[in-house]
């Protein structure tokens, strides 16, 4: 189990270092700022929606290298879903990282390289950002989201 262990650490580093679709999106039609305190995580999301699905998403700031890796491997993996797919597929997310999972980790593709996360409490919020962040910039809200 500790090489699976070392290659999810791997997957989290590599995205972390360099992230993707990490860039302002000069087609976002919805946006969202998201702001973790207890890390200092601060993100901005950019989302190009077409009707009811994502045909582009991007973000930039600065976080860890849980938030940054997971707002990277978000933005992969809700790219060409519609809203109601992505809400779904955060679900599945929260319920992995905060150890809830029942093992059912099938969907979730490469985003279960989180799965650890959920035996750190205090790095969930690092992970879920990006996620709250999308959530909220699908619904159009204004103001920042907060994890506290």
């Amino acid at each position: 189990m500790s090489d699976l262990r070392e290659l999810y650490q791997d997957v989290i580093l590599e995205h972390s270092k360099a992230p993707r679709n990490y860039r302002q999106l000069a087609t976002a039609n919805h946006k969202a700022e998201g702001y973790n305190p207890l890390c200092g995580d601060h993100f901005t999301l950019y989302l190009d929606l077409k009707g009811d699905s994502i045909h582009d998403i991007s973000f930039q700031g600065s976080g860890c290298a849980i938030s940054k890796a997971s707002a990277s491997m978000m933005t992969q993996s809700v790219k060409g879903k519609t809203r109601e797919e992505a809400g779904k597929l955060f679900e599945q997310f929260h319920k992995l990282v905060t150890g809830q999972a029942n093992g059912n980790q099938a969907d979730l593709g490469k985003l279960a390289v989180f799965s650890g996360v959920s035996q750190f409490p205090v790095r969930v919020k690092c992970a879920t950002l990006a996620w709250h962040t999308l959530q909220a910039a699908m619904e159009g809200k204004q103001e920042p989201v907060s994890t506290e």
